[in-house]
């Protein structure tokens, strides 16, 4: 497997990709433009590092991004090289998880997007699954179990070299503030890996509650179970808090949980509101939720501020970026997508 992750078609797509998403530099401070030229000289070396196991990634910036409440999200960023890497090998043992993964699974798929997941969620909705669990992971990312992650992914990739790259990148400490912090779980949320390595260990949880024969939704770590009464639900709720803590040692974050009717309930961005039709009962229509149109309003204030030292053309791109990624969900992508023009906000958190 490790020869197909080094190929030169894997690594070029894994580049491309790359460069594509852009983002800012890591502790080395390479930008994507300049690893051309670091692939040019170095790129046998590299491919010679991983093959005999020695390659050692370097250490994981760490970048403080605010949250709407006023806290702060850490978010890791690899370097270039590595997060080129992380792509190639993405790129390869993805395809082996991606045919078991379940259809209301929603997150980094192909052909597969948030808007899809607010319509399934939708769908539940209208036929009748009224009483929503509405689960929130507490610091997911930050807690993941590397041992159980680990043997998740062992399930499917059998190559040595393979495996030890992973666990090499999940183990790789992470710099704040100038000090390096040693890590023993987690994903970095700003990596090209993390998408797949959280699919992959949430997954168990799609399994159970396919098992159960419940109707949910998820999108990456934001997932909701739809039930037809308020007793089912605290059951349903129950059982994932146990499921969550005993099988996969991750916790909920009991303040942002809880059971919830439609009016009550937020999905990545969006919120439901009754039909008022005569005649028609229990139906409800999607409407952007209050905090993604206050997020959406201060982004255009911030870009469209006349005291702002940006050109037409400056402003016009970074209007084009906040409406290109209006549908992402994950403070990763967020910050993503802002480090190329260096904008602040989106419009749908």
């Amino acid at each position: 497997m490790i020869e197909r992750v080094i190929s030169r078609k894997n690594m070029h797509k894994a580049y491309r990709q790359v460069v594509s998403n852009g983002g800012s530099a890591g502790v080395d401070g390479m930008t994507v433009t300049a690893l051309r030229q670091h692939l040019n000289k170095n790129r046998d070396a590299i491919a010679t590092a991983v093959c005999n196991g020695r390659y050692l990634p370097q250490s994981i910036l760490g970048v403080a991004i605010p949250k709407e409440n006023g806290k702060t999200r850490l978010l890791g960023i690899p370097t270039v090289t590595d997060r080129m890497l992380q792509q190639a090998v993405s790129q390869v043992i993805a395809p082996k998880f991606e045919t078991e993964f379940t259809a209301n699974s929603y997150g980094f798929r192909p052909n597969r997007n948030a808007h899809q997941a607010v319509q399934q969620a939708h769908q539940n909705i209208h036929a009748g699954y009224v009483h929503i669990v509405d689960i929130d992971l507490k610091n997911f990312f930050d807690e993941v179990d590397h041992v159980i992650l680990l043997e998740l992914v062992y399930s499917k990739v059998k190559c040595p070299l393979t495996l030890r790259l992973i666990r090499k990148w999940l183990r790789a400490p992470i710099k704040i503030d100038g000090r390096l912090v040693k890590r023993r779980k987690g994903v970095p949320q700003g990596s090209p890996l993390s998408p797949l390595l959280s699919n992959i260990l949430l997954h168990e949880l799609d399994k159970e509650l396919e098992k159960q024969g419940h109707r949910y939704v998820r999108y990456a770590d934001d997932f909701s179970v739809y039930t037809k009464s308020r007793n089912t639900a605290r059951k349903v709720g129950n059982s994932i808090f146990l499921f969550l803590k005993n099988k996969l040692k991750l916790s909920i974050n009991r303040e942002k949980s809880g059971i919830r009717k439609p009016v009550q309930f937020n999905i990545l961005g969006y919120q439901f509101v009754p039909t008022y039709e005569k005649g028609v009962k229990g139906k409800y229509q999607l409407v952007v939720a209050d905090k993604s149109w206050a997020k959406l309003k201060r982004s255009l204030k911030h870009i469209t501020k006349k005291t702002a030292a940006r050109t037409f053309d400056e402003r016009i791109t970074n209007l084009k970026e906040i409406h290109r990624v209006g549908s992402t969900i994950s403070a990763w992508e967020i910050y993503r997508a802002n480090s190329k023009n260096s904008t602040v906000g989106c419009a749908i958190d």
